[in-house]
């Protein structure tokens, strides 16, 4: 009975060292491989970048890569404890086309976003509206785009609804256009109104001279003429130049003396017969 006994311990001790040994090597080879799999996806990206490739492009490639190399360790991984990985790779496949066969719209969103970059529509940087969302592209993942909001929320719309939806890009023309208006009296005289706000319009940082701005009289109403005021800027001095312009309108009608306009009403009296 003590030798059986010392043949168990013997026996578990034995299997317990080794099975030790082996989670020991197995997270050793999980965190050198994913230290090189980081490297090698840095050098990737690093050589895109050297060669000019699009950021946006250069991201989704490192996305997939980095995926396809996971898989891959994990894979050496359960080959070093024994396990079948021709088995397991089937059975992984079949998964994964089960996994496919109900989430349709992962897989919607992938094509998508493999159709963005082969179409172009807008790359990393540019500030467009995908989805119904406002913003700034900060990524273009595998199954959804990143957006950073005005506000400075980080936004993911599915890659699915940006090609299901208008999309709306900012950034792809040199200049976009402010549009503002100015409400003023009856009784200002309207030429000077528009040389004084033309001027002043001109005078803004970041204003371009071609397009010229454009001051025109856009409406009449009760009040008094509606003036437009239409200054053109790069993109990213859209909220700089917007409200400036704010400001010259108030400050011109301020310096020019012009009254607050006011709806104008006739007053008529009626003298009924005695």
């Amino acid at each position: 009975m003590p030798n059986l006994l010392q043949s168990v311990q013997d026996f578990l001790t034995t299997t317990a060292l080794d099975l030790t040994i082996k989670i020991l090597a197995a997270l050793a080879f999980w965190i050198v491989g994913r230290w090189m799999i980081g490297r090698v996806i840095a050098l990737m990206q690093a050589a895109m970048n050297r060669n000019h490739v699009d950021s946006t492009l250069t991201k989704y490639v490192g996305s997939i890569v980095a995926i396809m190399l996971n898989v891959a360790l994990a894979l050496g991984i359960l080959g070093y404890f024994g396990i079948q990985t021709t088995s397991f790779a089937a059975l992984l496949a079949g998964a994964g086309m089960a996994i496919g066969a109900a989430w349709s719209g992962l897989l919607g969103n992938f094509a998508a976003g493999a159709f963005m970059l082969v179409l172009r529509p807008f790359k990393v940087g540019d500030f467009v509206v995908i989805g119904g969302v406002t913003g700034t592209v900060h990524e273009l993942g595998l199954f959804g785009t990143t957006m950073i909001t005005p506000d400075n929320v980080m936004t993911i719309v599915g890659n699915g609804r940006v090609f299901g939806d208008t999309i709306q890009n900012f950034s792809a023309l040199p200049a976009r256009r402010v549009e503002r208006t100015a409400q003023i009296a009856g009784g200002v005289d309207v030429q000077e109104a528009l040389a004084r706000l033309r001027a002043a319009v001109t005078r803004i940082p970041n204003v371009l001279n071609s397009p010229a701005p454009e001051v025109n009289v856009l409406d009449i109403n009760l009040v008094g003429p509606v003036i437009s005021v239409r200054p053109y800027c790069n993109t990213d001095h859209y909220w700089q130049v917007y409200f400036d312009t704010n400001e010259a309108i108030l400050r011109v009608c301020k310096e020019a003396g012009w009254p607050a306009p006011a709806p104008t009403q006739i007053a008529k009296l009626i003298q009924l017969a005695a």
